[in-house]
């Protein structure tokens, strides 16, 4: 700096008050590194739309060669292991970008890979895969239109996807608008729960309705076999029977389930 005549620095009022340097606010990336968030689905879901893919794929065998399947957003593994157990013999290969999920997904599963989910960040061949697992991802997303994009490269013509997330129109959430309290699933801070029940923050930026995910994954370039509904682990003990009862009809269900096929 050059110094002005009363000796100050120039431009600089010698009052001007002194701030502490600022202090940077974490990132979505520092978020989902810190090893305090949830990185898995609940056991009952995950096994749910294994059993959904596991039909569709049908067994490995001496006719039919093993698939590939790729568990994008693979967490700690947890949902992909419990994946293999229905998955007769075909290849699941643990996707992330997380090094902190990737750590604890390697003991679980026999092959873990870093990747992004835009600009052809997954390190995979245009239809390589025959099958995507992107269980509760979606919601997480700030670009999910360029995922949904990257997921359609590298599956293989008629490969499946298979997705999970939350559903904003839940059968409580339905009650809880009506209260105006805010929805479960949704979050309006990365710090801390405001107006909804719960304390935990887990980074959801989008929720879906079962008729808005019907229609974003089909826009994507897939055809939507099925809908189907998962309970979800949260709710409270007495009202899990209620909860599974919603699951008949997935509008109301606390977790949509889609599977679909590339087209």
């Amino acid at each position: 700096m050059t110094p002005s005549s009363n000796g100050s620095a120039a431009g600089k009022s010698p009052e001007a008050p002194v701030h502490s340097p600022i202090r940077p606010v974490p990132g979505l990336r520092d978020f989902y590194e810190d090893p305090t968030v949830p990185v898995a689905s609940g056991e009952a879901r995950s096994l749910r739309q294994a059993r959904i893919l596991a039909d569709a794929l049908g067994p490995a065998g001496p006719d039919r060669p093993a698939a590939t399947v790729l568990d994008v957003g693979c967490g700690d593994g947890s949902a992909a292991a419990t994946a293999a157990r229905v998955l007769n013999g075909h290849r699941i290969v643990g996707v992330d970008w997380s090094q902190d999920a990737l750590r604890r997904a390697a003991p679980r599963l026999s092959q873990v890979v870093r990747g992004e989910l835009t600009g052809g960040g997954l390190p995979f061949a245009s239809g390589s895969a025959d099958a995507v697992l992107f269980s509760e991802v979606v919601e997480h997303l700030v670009d999910p239109d360029s995922a949904l994009d990257e997921l359609h490269r590298v599956l293989r013509p008629g490969g499946h996807l298979m997705l999970s997330t939350p559903n904003l129109a839940a059968w409580y959430n339905r009650g809880l608008l009506l209260a105006g309290v805010q929805p479960v699933f949704s979050e309006v801070s990365l710090r801390r729960i405001h107006g909804r029940p719960g304390s935990q923050v887990v980074g959801h930026l989008r929720l879906y309705t079962a008729r808005a995910l019907r229609e974003f994954v089909a826009a994507s370039g897939f055809e939507v076999v099925t809908v189907a509904g998962a309970p979800f682990h949260g709710v409270p003990r007495p009202l899990r029977p209620l909860d599974r009862l919603a699951c008949r009809l997935p509008s109301l269900a606390s977790i949509l389930l889609v599977h679909a096929r590339k087209v």
